[in-house]
């Protein structure tokens, strides 16, 4: 949700019929009761209010347009939330001039992660140069989100008279709402999948080494005991359980042995968007919940996304506190419409690949040609109800947090 501030520059009563025909009745109700103060109460008085009814438009008109040049607002929150809690909003608006300003009114907006924001706030600077006020929002469903503001009114006392500010509104400010990444059981069919072909590939890379001890007399890795920190992608399961103590790898050749996990966060510039926020949250909670669990099991894996420059970055998750940092990441960025994930930089042999995507389509299954074991390629849809348009196996995350094949 951008900065729509499309509202008429200048607005006579209110901003719809409703308000306008409001508007209206007003004006005639009081226009019949001066008439009846002045021709049957007291005439010299009804026209003094006559007088002051007339004056009083052009005073409000004044001050309507003398301070659509002379506001300046802004405001400011955290970047992240989490999901089921309230963002808290600040509003500041400041007047550049020395003459009092009229009413300024301000209706800020939210985009779908958040529950709508219908309050209207006004306030006046006749007596201060800055006025703040706060507000807060609930924080619905997981994702990117936008906190704006839909339009900024110069309003006269009168109420009659609106017209847009000539300063531009600041720009929305990019929240990630945090959603609950689900503890998945190691006993979860698609994470024993790959966890076997990690193993057997393991053990093809030990088969391998061996091969060049026996013939060139010198180990193909060298190995030091663990040290806090190191990359648990590193750790010699095998020599570990040997030696009673954890072993590290002191060279970098195990890049083919970690299962790669692509996120494809694709959505129609067609899609409605509150529903395609809850697919998105859906997928986010598959993707990092198997991240974590790679990680707690010892498995280091690849992880591929879209970074902050529009470019498909891959990123080594080793420690466990790194899913959660990803996460972070991924939550600050917009989602671009009709965008599917890009793989072809990143082609190459991998043990085994997990494609998440929102939308299981042609494109999916063309871009996991880029992977040369694309027989050990696998998906992860939104739903057991998810299309499947390609020839690979799909999984999706049910209630209980089990990764079931659709």
């Amino acid at each position: 949700m951008g900065n729509k501030n499309k509202q008429k520059t200048f607005t006579l009563f209110g901003s719809d019929f409703g308000d306008n025909l409001k508007s209206i009745v007003a004006i005639l109700a009081v226009a019949f009761l001066l008439y009846i103060f002045t021709f049957y109460i007291d005439g010299e008085m009804g026209v003094i209010l006559i007088a002051f009814m007339l004056f009083s438009p052009l005073v409000s008109f004044f001050f309507v347009m003398y301070s659509r040049g002379r506001v300046k607002v802004s405001f400011d929150c955290d970047g992240y939330v989490k999901k089921g809690s309230r963002l808290r909003v600040r509003v500041t608006v400041e007047k550049t001039g020395r003459f009092p300003l009229g009413i300024i009114e301000i209706a800020p907006r939210a985009s779908e992660c958040f529950a709508p924001i219908d309050k209207v706030y006004r306030l006046s600077l006749a007596g201060k140069d800055k006025k703040s006020f706060e507000f807060d929002v609930d924080a619905l469903v997981g994702g990117n989100g936008e906190i704006s503001l839909g339009y900024v009114y110069s309003c006269g006392f009168l109420g009659f008279l609106k017209a847009s500010l000539k300063t531009a509104l600041p720009q929305p400010i990019s929240v990630g709402v945090i959603p609950d990444i689900p503890n998945i059981k190691s006993t979860s069919q698609l994470f024993r999948a790959i966890a076997d072909v990690v193993l057997t590939s393991d053990d093809d890379e030990d088969n391998d080494t061996a091969m060049l001890f026996s013939a060139n007399t010198a180990p193909g890795y060298e190995h030091r005991e663990y040290v806090h920190g190191d990359p648990l992608k590193r750790v010699n399961w095998k020599l570990s359980s040997k030696k009673d103590k954890l072993m590290v790898r002191l060279d970098e050749a195990v890049a083919s042995v970690q299962p790669m996990i692509v996120l494809d966060l694709y959505r129609s510039s067609a899609a409605d968007p509150a529903d395609a926020i809850v697919r998105e949250e859906r997928l986010l909670r598959s993707v990092f919940g198997l991240l974590s669990l790679f990680v707690r099991q010892g498995i280091a894996s690849t992880f591929i996304y879209y970074g902050a420059g529009g470019e498909v970055v891959a990123e080594s998750v080793d420690n466990p506190e790194y899913p959660e940092q990803l996460l972070l990441k991924v939550l600050a960025l917009k989602v671009v419409p009709d965008r599917h994930i890009d793989l072809h930089m990143y082609a190459g042999s991998v043990c085994a690949c997990v494609i998440a995507s929102t939308d299981c389509s042609e494109e999916v299954a063309e871009a996991a040609k880029a992977v040369k074991e694309d027989e050990n390629v696998s998906l992860i849809g939104v739903s057991s109800d998810s299309r499947n348009l390609t020839d690979m196996p799909m999984w999706y995350l049910d209630g209980d947090n089990n990764f079931k094949m659709v």
